[in-house]
């Protein structure tokens, strides 16, 4: 589950959740009240990745580093994330895929099955979508807070996991 690479090793806030499954290899770090679900893997030999608080990477995602993703963000199931940015109180849709370069605005939605370009810089609050993605709307600012709910949300699914470690 916590596999070092050279001489880096995953550093994992105490009440954060990792799923029997999961892997966290290199220069990983994960903030408090994560949750990392069955099967994702966390690859961070080319650069280091970084998930801050709140935040859910959900079953078989895969991060390879250089990646960030903000608080209270939700990463849906099986997306793949390649040297990216994902500020915060974002939900990047299942089997989605964000490339090298991209960086997803705070408070946006990448919807299922898209695929973020190399180097697109997503405006906060925007929902984007397609092959490859484009905007598609933004979001009111109160929106916000109901994404940052969510991925909050997925914590609370962790608790009895944790209990039954």
């Amino acid at each position: 589950m916590i596999i070092p690479y050279k001489d880096k090793i995953p550093q994992v806030s105490e009440d954060a959740f990792i799923a029997e499954g999961a892997k966290l290899i290199g220069s990983v770090s994960v903030a408090s009240k994560v949750s990392i679900w069955f099967n994702a893997v966390l690859r961070a030999d080319r650069g280091e990745i970084v998930i801050g608080e709140g935040s859910s990477i959900q079953d078989c995602c895969v991060l390879h580093g250089p990646v960030t993703i903000g608080s209270y963000v939700t990463v849906g199931h099986a997306a793949v994330l390649h040297g990216a940015v994902v500020e915060d109180n974002c939900i990047i849709g299942m089997n989605s895929v964000i490339l090298d370069g991209a960086n997803i605005g705070h408070g946006s939605v990448v919807a299922a099955g898209a695929v973020v370009p190399e180097g697109m810089m997503v405006p906060p609050r925007s929902l984007v979508r397609g092959v490859p993605a484009k905007v598609a709307r933004e979001f009111p600012e109160e929106m916000e807070k109901n994404l940052r709910d969510i991925a909050a949300a997925y914590f609370e699914f962790a608790k009895p996991h944790m209990q039954a470690e």
